[in-house]
């Protein structure tokens, strides 16, 4: 405030309570194909039921259900999850009409890009009706629109039968206010035809009863009720393309897609139309490119400012594209990505020997190179898909980084997530490989993580190291971890600095933020000891005249025990222990 002129009382507030911010530690971000959902965009997903009804069950292809598994054994660990679909070459909707040809709706921001104006005729592109994503599901869709045709001139059995149990469209409050014979309502049924869905061949999906032709309809309680704000609003299926253009009883002359008129009535369909949708389709096996995965994690992931994850799933993707995924973690320096070597790969090389089981590994982690910000494991796992009653070879990369989200559940992020307790793996028949000790140990010298099935234990991760080939404390996920937590919520408290003064206050203000949250930590076995310096010594006034605030904060961090020694010494009778020291 301004110096006063005259007496008065000045009352100024201060917030002097600022806190470290808590942060999320374990929702994680992964990319992969599934047959049905929205494409290149980012849906938070937490549970199994949520991946499926949100995109679809497992692929009947095995290769594409295994990106399906990788994600659902992630979340069995209790983790969130931003799912990210991508789509192929050879991805199409399904359509009601032979003369589109491969059209690609991938999300509703991609619809209403394609199709800006709900009132257009979306003239060039032919569909009715559009199965709402890219996939085969699509062709399983069947759609239903009924009028309300006068019984006596209609000409399709079928239109009795609906009307019978979903009522006879006529003309709604909102235009029967306006015009008491505008006929303005139609019915629309989302249909099963062919059983995919649901088992049953012509379960009804979804139903819209009696909405309206006319784009300014407004149900009583002000929402609309116009017919392509409905469906293509709140549909799971499909999109409104066309309207219908032909086959009206005679008489009413005043189109769809209008506002209800005084003086003219809609026009009505004679019969009941069904548009059984087809063309949709997926890219095959033979023909995926995993490109189209890490394009996707470039653009949905790369941005931490964009998105918050901690920790990056690569899936069953060739060493060239995961060490792309590391490329992406090391780049935000937030998080860890977790690689798995290809389950198939591990598999055919299993057997042929143990030799050539770790040879393939090997190369694999060669390929990706050393960086603290990934995590290797070196197997993979055989899985019950009871979706499709079958068995699948799935890689471990979903499974790690699912031990992680164990560990912050159960003890804090900087607690390693191997061993007997949190390093259990979740859905799992046997491992493809049970490295022998001779084997753990040449592929734990090269930075990676051995799963290991014990007898009466199952099956175990046995390992946590990072992709660093320095040996330093940031070789072990725990340490790189514990840092991405500090380095982050920290960076978050101290954003509240940027334009403030650099002086003694500042300053003094800055450690009195971070040293009872280092110290909390501290409690939490997380580091040993601490230091936080941020005074006169790295703030001079050289550096206060570049706008700058330096604080170094020093901390040693906890390490995870790797090897146990124990001793045992036998001694003669009569031997006083209190001169072993016992």
């Amino acid at each position: 405030m301004a110096f006063q002129l005259s007496p008065g009382v000045e009352i100024r507030e201060f917030d002097l309570t600022s806190v470290i911010p808590a942060i999320a530690t374990t929702p994680a971000g992964y990319v992969g194909f599934f047959q049905w959902g929205p494409a290149d965009q980012r849906v938070l997903i937490q549970t199994e039921k949520q991946l499926t009804d949100i995109f679809g069950k497992p692929h009947s292809d095995s290769t594409l259900a295994t990106n399906w598994f990788i994600a659902s054994n992630f979340l069995s660990y209790g983790g969130s999850l931003q799912v990210v679909r991508a789509v192929g070459s050879g991805d199409d909707n399904a359509t009601d009409s032979s003369n589109t040809d491969g059209i690609l709706i991938k999300s509703r921001e991609d619809f209403e890009k394609q199709f800006a104006t709900q009132n257009t005729t979306y003239s060039g592109y032919g569909f009715k009706f559009a199965a709402k994503y890219p996939g085969e599901l699509g062709n399983s869709l069947k759609v239903v629109v009924i009028d309300s045709a006068d019984p006596n001139t209609n000409t399709t059995s079928d239109w009795d039968t609906y009307v019978d149990v979903y009522g006879q469209p006529g003309t709604s409050d909102y235009a029967s206010a306006i015009n008491a014979n505008a006929n303005d309502e139609i019915t629309v049924l989302v249909i099963d035809e062919d059983g995919s869905w649901t088992g049953t061949k012509g379960t009804v999906l979804e139903q819209f009863i009696k909405i309206s032709k006319a784009t300014d309809a407004r149900s009583g309680d002000g929402n609309s009720i116009f017919w392509r704000n409905v469906i293509n609003n709140r549909s799971k299926y499909v999109w409104v393309g066309n309207k219908e253009t032909t086959g009206y009883v005679a008489g009413a002359t005043y189109s769809w897609d209008q506002q209800v008129s005084s003086s003219s009535s809609f026009r009505v369909l004679s019969d009941v139309k069904e548009y059984s949708l087809a063309g949709g389709s997926l890219t095959t096996s033979t023909s995926l490119d995993e490109g189209d995965i890490v394009s996707s994690f470039r653009s949905e992931f790369s941005n931490s400012e964009d998105v918050d994850v901690s920790l990056l799933i690569a899936g069953n993707l060739t060493a060239s594209n995961a060490k792309e995924i590391v490329t992406i973690a090391a780049n935000r320096q937030d998080c860890i990505a977790f690689v798995s070597p290809k389950a198939l790969d591990v598999l055919n090389a299993t057997l042929v020997s143990d030799d050539e089981a770790f040879t393939v590994v090997n190369n694999y982690r060669t390929i990706i190179g050393s960086s603290s910000y990934g995590v290797m494991d070196g197997n993979a796992k055989y899985q019950y898909d009871r979706y499709n009653d079958r068995f699948l070879y799935i890689p471990l990369c979903g499974d790690i980084a699912g031990c992680c989200v164990r560990t912050d559940n159960t003890r804090e992020p900087w607690f390693s997530p191997a061993g007997y307790d949190r390093g259990r793996i979740n859905n799992i028949v046997k491992l493809v490989w049970n490295p022998s000790k001779v084997y753990r140990d040449k592929l734990y010298k090269n930075n990676i993580n051995p799963v290991v099935s014990f007898q009466g234990s199952g099956a175990i991760l046995f390992g946590d190291k990072t992709l660093q080939s320095k040996p330093s404390a940031f070789d072990r996920i725990n340490v790189r971890r514990l840092f991405n937590v500090l380095e982050k919520t920290i960076a978050t408290a101290a954003k509240f600095q940027l334009f403030e003064f650099n002086d003694a206050f500042t300053r003094a203000q800055f450690k009195q933020l971070v040293e009872p949250f280092l110290r909390e930590v501290q409690g939490k076995r997380g580091v040993s000891s601490y230091a936080v310096v941020c005074d006169e010594s790295n703030n001079p006034a050289s550096i206060i005249d570049q706008n700058q605030f330096v604080a170094d904060i020093f901390v040693a961090p906890a390490r995870s025990i790797n090897f146990i020694r124990l001793n045992f010494v036998a001694t003669p009778t009569g031997v006083t222990f209190a001169e072993f020291g016992g």
